[in-house]
């Protein structure tokens, strides 16, 4: 229903020169429920991006636009307002001058909120423009992420607990777990590391902190918290372990759970994992996507040679495929890459995974559970009286595990699986030592993939310069005299690079690397077999994709240090 807000907002509106009749009337006609306000649905329609609309909307009403990315608030203007009202208003205390505090607000026509602010503050407020995103990250800098749930906690009493380890036992878990302000916090520290792409939250208890740490793109970030937030370590590592269904009052022992959560109607699969230390328990929280948009084949990132070769072992009828690396090197990813490029209704794919890190539709997926016996091995034995045509083992991790597999493989079962090795060749030494014999795993392994991730410079700020042959050993001359290197912005947060990719190294077993392994040559000796048969090492592959702009020739030496 239109009232006078609608109609101040109209004659706004109309003064920008940015709308139509038409379009001003789908403005003002939206749905406002979720509190992005009349900006938030301008953007929402694609009528104007955000930061030109604003800009527009401060020239009618004489409201000054503020650079946050540029410019940074002043300290006593961040002690005049409670992180309730911050975060309530979504907006950021900016500067303090002559008596009046300046705010940065993404939403001019929310009438209510200066006059809330000037009750919060005790003084006069003043408004300037910024997007909502800019506000939101200034927000999280310097006030942490969760401010407002952390001040609730502490204004309450309740949970102003010092550091003294024994505190711990004397929190209600019942409590704990109807508390709103500790659940919310919890809360926003995941929902923050799934919108940032983390892939695991670690929350350390430091002798004068809580360290709280986000994996991003294969590297450690420390997170922005509120200050205080050492006195409350014992409440939020409870409220963890009371989510994760653990004993709150085991302190000496570590312990493994899981907690199921739902963000932006994805669910999420959160492997929680504790450890005794000096100052408390270290918990580290893994999050798993358990149905999510699959990484295609022809996604990964391979050069043509060893696409086409891919496409061939994924499609055999039998052998092992295995691929290699270390811990985080994306082994899983290409495994489910290579299931959901050959799931069909005419094949019955069973999987033993630990743990089952996305649910795949139309694939038989085992969790194995070493504590009751269930294991790669058992799993296996098991699959092999079900009628399976492709099998997908986790890891072969023992002698018996390789047998079975290798086995399958040679009666007539694909089978895909992942080793810790450095490289390709090395696979099969591996097998060898494990009790396999030689020219058994010959007969059977049919190709192995080494692999490792690099980050991949970000597209808005990375920059090319000239190459400077004389720091890098390269097998072949560059295929130009530049190279790329991170640069660093706002989109990137920093950091120079956005997301990651994949270095590989295809080794596919001929004749001549069957009667190396049968007589138990070198690692060195079938790697270079291989490589007179076109195999592109993972630091030649880095190079490639180095010249293209993919990534850095840092990063590209940073994860092939092990592999040569």
């Amino acid at each position: 229903m239109a009232g006078q807000p609608d109609a101040f907002a109209a004659l706004v509106l109309k003064k920008t020169g940015l709308f139509t009749d038409i379009q001003l009337a789908h403005v003002l006609a939206a749905d406002r429920s979720d509190g992005a306000g009349i900006t938030g649905v301008v953007v929402r329609l694609g009528l104007a991006r955000e930061d030109e609309f604003l800009r527009k909307i401060g020239e009618v009403l004489g409201f000054a636009y503020t650079e946050l990315a540029q410019t940074r608030p002043t300290d006593e203007s961040l002690t005049r307002l409670p992180a309730r009202a911050v975060y309530q208003y979504n907006v950021l205390p900016f500067a303090v001058e002559d008596g009046v505090l300046t705010v940065v607000t993404c939403d001019p026509f929310n009438t209510g909120m200066t006059d809330g602010l000037r009750l919060a503050a005790g003084c006069p407020v003043r408004v300037t423009l910024s997007p909502r995103e800019e506000i939101n990250k200034a927000v999280q800098k310097y006030y942490g992420v969760g401010a407002d749930a952390i001040e609730k906690m502490i204004e309450d009493g309740r949970y102003a607990v010092d550091a003294d380890l024994a505190s711990i036992s004397k929190i209600d878990v019942n409590e704990i777990g109807a508390e709103a302000s500790i659940v919310k916090f919890v809360n926003q520290i995941i929902a923050e590391a799934d919108r940032q792409g983390a892939t695991d939250i670690h929350v350390e208890p430091m002798e004068d902190e809580l360290r709280i740490r986000y994996r991003i793109d294969g590297m450690l970030h420390k997170v922005d918290v509120p200050p205080q937030l050492n006195r409350l370590k014992a409440a939020i590592i409870s409220r963890i372990k009371v989510m994760a269904n653990l004993d709150i009052a085991e302190k000496r022992l570590p312990m493994d759970g899981r907690i199921g959560v739902r963000l932006n109607n994805d669910d999420i699969d959160i492997r929680v994992s504790t450890m005794p230390t000096a100052y408390g328990e270290s918990i580290s929280l893994r999050l798993l996507q358990k149905a999510g948009n699959f990484v295609k084949l022809c996604d990964l990132g391979f050069n043509d040679f060893d696409y086409g070769h891919v496409v061939k072992l994924i499609n055999r009828p039998n052998g092992i495929f295995l691929v290699t690396g270390p811990t985080g090197s994306g082994k899983s990813t290409s495994l489910y890459a290579f299931l959901h490029e050959i799931n069909k209704m005419q094949v019955r794919i069973l999987t033993a995974e630990d743990p089952i890190e996305y649910e795949m539709p139309g694939i038989n997926q085992v969790l194995v559970r070493q504590d009751i016996g269930l294991t790669f091995a058992r799993a296996l034995r098991a699959f092999l009286r079900q009628d399976p045509d492709i099998i997908m083992v986790g890891e072969i991790r023992d002698g018996e595990t390789a047998e079975i597999a290798i086995n399958a493989s040679l009666t007539g079962h694909l089978v895909f699986s992942t080793l810790h090795t450095n490289d390709a060749a090395g696979a099969f030494a591996r097998l060898i030592d494990m009790g396999a014999e030689p020219f058994l795993v010959a007969s059977a392994v049919a190709g192995v993939m080494a692999q490792r991730l690099v980050r991949r410079l970000c597209p808005k700020c990375r920059r090319e310069i000239p190459l400077d042959m004389k720091w890098y050993d390269l097998p072949y001359p560059p295929a130009k005299p530049n190279v790329w290197v991170p640069e660093g912005c706002e989109a990137c947060t920093k950091t120079g690079y956005r997301g990651r990719g994949g270095l590989f190294e295809l080794l596919v077993v001929t004749e001549d690397i069957e009667s190396a392994i049968i007589a138990r040559k070198s690692s060195t000796d079938i790697r270079d077999v291989a490589l007179t048969h076109g195999m592109k090492t993972l630091r030649e592959d880095g190079w490639t994709k180095a010249f293209k702009g993919m990534t850095s020739v840092e990063e590209v030496m940073r994860v092939t240090e092990d592999a040569g």
